[in-house]
């Protein structure tokens, strides 16, 4: 549990964003080898995971809310003068793990019903005619089907926006401060649309950080993701607390 409560939501200037981001590096500054680490024992996970058709995918939408409640917890202790250890990824089964996992099954219903409207919009035909060689093959059809789709991914990104929003800060919540999965999500979605702005110079500043790490053959992701991940538990405080 952290000091004290989270208290609503507040706004904070534009800028915050950019500094998010600059904090979050900094955790990743104070013990790199172990976020680095902590990192590639996910991606192991997630790979192995993947394996396993759609039960795969679903164990790692479930699991990542835990995962992520695990890298909070560690965030928390580095502010608190520890260290960041390999553990923290899994310590998120140990605080609030049953609400963690309601979290991760929320956000994974969320993108299933999304998916279905991009389906029922699109129409059927569409997705089938994917899977049709001879059609694709058809200029006229696949430009009708290409049609198609564009009112139907626009509208499943109008709606992926909220979803994320209520998920961003969840697993913090969740973890750090008890909060049932309902009201961290519910707060997590009024502390987003209460920063807008910082929220969209901090998208901007990270896309493009993102495009420089993939530079050196990726190995700028190593330290970009990390410092990501922190950034949501510099942003959490700078919202709830600070």
């Amino acid at each position: 549990m952290d000091e004290g409560e989270p208290g609503d939501p507040r706004s904070v200037p534009a800028g915050h964003g950019w500094r998010w981001l600059k904090e979050g590096l900094g955790h990743f500054r104070a013990n790199p080898l172990a976020w680095i680490l902590a990192l590639l024992a996910w991606l192991a996970i997630s790979l192995v995971l993947s394996i396993i058709p759609l039960i795969g995918t679903i164990a790692t939408t479930l699991l990542s809310a835990v995962v992520t409640g695990g890298y909070m917890i560690g965030c928390q202790a580095q502010e608190r003068g520890e260290a960041f250890t390999v553990s923290h990824l899994f310590s998120g089964f140990h605080q609030n793990s049953g609400q963690l996992l309601l979290v991760g099954l929320l956000y994974l219903v969320g993108m299933v019903v999304i998916m279905f409207g991009v389906f029922a919009l699109a129409g059927g035909a569409a997705f089938m005619m994917m899977g049709d060689p001879e059609a694709m093959q058809d200029p006229a059809a696949v430009e009708a089907m290409m049609s198609s789709f564009y009112l139907p991914l626009l509208l499943a990104m109008g709606l992926m926006i909220p979803l994320v929003m209520a998920y961003w800060f969840a697993p913090a919540l969740v973890a750090l401060d008890g909060l049932s999965a309902i009201a961290a999500m519910r707060l997590s979605f009024m502390g987003c649309l209460k920063n807008i702005l910082p929220f969209l110079l901090y998208g901007l500043v990270l896309f493009l950080v993102m495009i420089i790490a993939v530079i050196p053959v990726g190995l700028g992701l190593l330290v970009a993701i990390p410092a990501m991940i922190a950034s949501v538990y510099t942003g959490y405080r700078d919202i709830y607390y600070d």
